[in-house]
């Protein structure tokens, strides 16, 4: 490597650094959960624009196996666009959907919006970046708040529809041979809760969360190594702001930070920082009623008392630090990690990346931040690949927890974990590995997350403070031609999740699927599916589901 690129690679990295933004390192997981790719291949190198409409329709038969033996059957019909493009200095991708069923018998009509979208327009080419994404998806909601990708309740009762977009700028500009770099992002998070979570014996009822609106800026100025001085100097600062409905919670960060970047090697180099932080979080107390105990809407989350003081439930501030290597011996391969102090307390992250051809990529990431449900999910889409395929389960239509993207990627629903409203600190790790050859692709992801709760002395969340919920999950995809007109593809889903509220909060979510696709004639597929899905509890019966679809699709 040309030791003239070094400075500006560890620069560039240092800066990440600074900036200490609490945005979970996630590793760009190239990895889907779902059946059936959306849209055309990406990966084209060069200027392209591809937009693919399409119309379906399938019948689907459902057979509940446990606890009950019900046998049901609907109607799917739905329509969509899968789009992508990439110029000199911008690129994006978006997977829309729109799905109506139709019940017959015990099963109830409804309407389902998923899509997932991640752009990003060069205002000013390679100085000025408007970057922007939204998710929209629909999840299971079990007992504690833990949800469950991938499967389909006939009424509806458990299944909550989840939404959330963010935008904002991005400056990277040079004053001689100063650099500086600022950003800005705004967020928006949404959850309409299911109209009811069944819950074991004596379990508490969940304050399932409802939005918030989370801001995030940092800025840093800083000189490369070997350009003023031998080694990396730089300053720089961060904000976050996350405005939570239920019960007026708030999430206040500030920091300011000096960083050094010191090359050992043309490949190697020492990085690390210390400054200072704020931070705080907050709530209001819920309504209450002539008996004192806390008053719960209709929509089943606590009412806020907006004339209530504002009560802090977690503060610190002081001195902050970290240090750690960074690895880069090709363009194909880097390495960072980091130990240090945050949050008033020892903090580990990093991030490996590995792609030894065009068609391969191994990512991994661990993470430690405060953050809310709203913030991991603007988070997660703020680190998605602007070029990448959404994958679909063909049996419920809905995203799986990945995209596919050889690239990079992320997975935005891989760790919802749980629904619950509280503030929390996220620790975790993440990885995959995926691969595109020809007619063969395939990937693996999985992860861990865990969360420890924040929350007020006497407040109605008081219950919650220094609760622990704990997720892993994994999901898997592969998919083969057979010839030039047909194909098969499978992917399966778990998601593992063990509650500090309950004293029986373990379970496992689950769904698997087997697809065959063939080209009727130009432009019209057909399609049969089958598949499986469930709940494994501990306090609750379990539950097991089978289906089978067969379908057309016409794509423009």
């Amino acid at each position: 490597m040309p030791r003239s690129f070094v400075p500006r690679l560890l620069a560039a990295t240092s800066l990440a650094m600074c900036l200490m933004a609490p945005v979970p390192a996630l590793a760009q997981a190239a990895v889907s959960t779902g059946a059936e790719a959306s849209g055309s291949a990406r990966g084209q190198s060069g200027r392209y624009v591809n937009v693919q409409p399409y119309i379906e329709a399938a019948q689907v038969l459902t057979a509940e196996l446990s606890p009950g033996d019900d046998v049901v059957t609907y109607t799917r019909l739905a329509a969509g666009v899968d789009t992508g493009f990439a110029g000199r200095n911008s690129a994006g991708s978006l997977s829309l959907r729109y799905e109506r069923r139709i019940g017959y018998g015990d099963v109830e009509d409804g309407d389902a919006i998923s899509g997932i979208a991640r752009t990003s327009l060069a205002l000013v080419p390679r100085r000025l970046t408007v970057e922007a994404g939204g998710l929209a998806a629909r999840t299971r909601v079990e007992s504690g708040g833990a949800t469950s990708l991938g499967g389909f309740d006939v009424d509806d009762s458990s299944t909550s529809q989840v939404y959330s977009v963010y935008a904002g700028p991005s400056l990277q500009t040079n004053i001689d041979q100063l650099e500086v770099t600022a950003g800005y992002r705004i967020g928006y998070t949404r959850v309409e809760a299911p109209d009811a979570v069944v819950l074991a014996p004596g379990d508490q009822p969940v304050d399932i969360f409802d939005s918030s609106l989370s801001q995030q800026a940092a800025a840093r100025a800083g000189f490369a190594p070997d350009t003023v001085l031998p080694v990396g100097v730089g300053v720089g600062g961060g904000w976050n702001r996350q405005d939570v409905s239920n019960l007026d919670q708030r999430l206040d960060d500030r920091h300011v930070r000096g960083d050094v970047t010191v090359p050992l090697s043309p490949t190697l180099a020492l990085v690390g920082g210390v400054g200072y932080e704020d931070v705080q979080v907050s709530a209001r107390d819920a309504l209450r009623d002539g008996d004192g105990d806390p008053v719960v809407g209709p929509d089943g989350r606590f009412v806020t008392d907006k004339s209530s003081p504002r009560t802090i439930a977690y503060e610190t501030d002081g001195l902050i630090w970290d240090a750690g290597v960074m690895w880069r011996p090709s363009s194909r391969t880097s390495l960072t990690a980091t130990v240090g102090r945050r949050y008033g307390s020892m903090t580990y992250t990093g991030s490996f990346s590995y792609a030894p051809n065009p068609r391969t990529s191994v990512n991994i990431g661990a993470y430690d931040t405060i953050n809310s449900f709203g913030g991991v999910l603007v988070d997660n889409l703020a680190g998605l690949p602007t070029e990448f395929q959404a994958f679909r389960n063909l049996l419920t239509g809905d995203l799986g927890g990945c995209v596919a993207a050889l690239e990079g990627g992320s997975c935005a629903l891989g760790n919802l974990g749980s629904l619950r409203s509280a503030v929390f600190r996220s620790r975790g790790v993440v990885g995959s590995i995926a691969r595109g050859t020809g007619r063969t692709s395939y990937g693996v992801a999985a992860g861990y997350d865990q969360r420890r709760y924040i929350a007020a002395a006497g407040s109605a969340l008081a219950n919650v403070d220094g609760l622990v919920d704990e997720t892993i999950w994994a999901g898997a995809y592969a998919s083969q031609q057979l010839d030039q007109a047909s194909g098969i593809s499978a992917n399966a889903y778990a998601n593992w999740f063990d509650s500090g509220f309950d004293s029986q909060g373990q379970g496992m979510g689950y769904s698997a699927a087997l697809a065959y696709y063939r080209q009727l004639i130009r432009g019209l597929t057909g399609t049969a599916a089958v598949g499986v899905d469930g709940v494994v509890r501990e306090a609750l019966p379990d539950y097991t589901n089978a289906s089978a679809l067969v379908g057309l699709r016409y794509s423009f």
